[in-house]
């Protein structure tokens, strides 16, 4: 009998109390469980974030998203993993209805304001 895969997105939320690295390491561990288990697709941390309102009298957490395919059952598993873990404030499991796409990895904010400016400026040399 054929396995049936199917996609899957997991956003969770970790507790900055202890600092950011050790937030990064909680998503690194969870990351590479995805990868022992599943498909990763895609990882895209947020980074430091403020929540929308207090979680254990805490105002911002580390947000991180994975995208995965896998079997049905480990999606289950791995909530059951991150709800154990202490770090984790909040985490959220959906089974996506369409094929997760990796996105392209886009050009830091810095450098799109640097080509701006020098666009800007090539103008008005141009206009003297």
């Amino acid at each position: 009998m054929e396995k049936i895969i199917n996609s899957y997105e997991s956003m969770l939320i970790v507790s900055l109390a202890n600092g950011e690295e050790a937030a990064k390491a909680t998503v690194g561990k969870f990351t590479d469980l995805i990868t022992a288990n599943a498909e990763l697709v895609q990882v895209d941390e947020w980074g430091r974030r403020r929540l929308a309102y207090l979680i254990d009298d805490m105002s911002e957490g580390y947000y991180a998203v994975a995208t995965f395919k896998s079997e049905s059952d480990f999606p289950q598993e791995l909530q059951r993993l991150m709800n154990i873990d202490e770090s984790v404030m909040r985490i959220m499991v959906i089974k996506l209805e369409h094929e997760p796409v990796a996105k392209a990895v886009e050009a830091p904010v810095e450098e799109a304001a640097q080509e701006e400016a020098v666009a800007e400026e090539v103008p008005a040399a141009d206009a003297e």
